[in-house]
């Protein structure tokens, strides 16, 4: 199993809408990332707002404490993309924050 790419959801609220911005900022600045719109509903298996930010494995070191340190109030979901997306959102997930549930029925797994 390979991985592709890395995965961060970024969720907010209205409450938490201007740290998520803080954030998103500040990824921009330091890191070299896609960066993925903002979606204001829930879509795919997020239940609640959120941006993604898409980066390569050999920035995971980098990026990853420094959003746990960084994250401040926000829930981040991070995960690997190996075509695999139900496991890559389940099994292969690590969680910044609180564990949302995810509307798994959304995803399927490549066999």
């Amino acid at each position: 199993m390979t991985i592709e790419n890395y995965h961060a959801h970024v969720y907010y609220d209205e409450a938490s809408r201007h740290a998520a911005e803080i954030l998103r900022e500040e990824i921009a600045q330091r890191f070299i990332v896609k960066m993925g719109r903002w979606r204001e509903e829930p879509v795919g298996p997020h239940p609640q707002p959120m941006y993604q930010v898409a980066f390569e494995p050999e920035l995971f070191g980098a990026i990853v404490p420094w959003l746990l340190i960084n994250r401040n109030i926000l829930d981040i979901l991070i995960h690997p993309n190996t075509g695999m997306s139900l496991r890559d959102h389940t099994n292969h997930a690590l969680w910044l924050g609180n564990k949302l549930t995810l509307r798994l029925g959304e995803l399927e797994d490549e066999n």
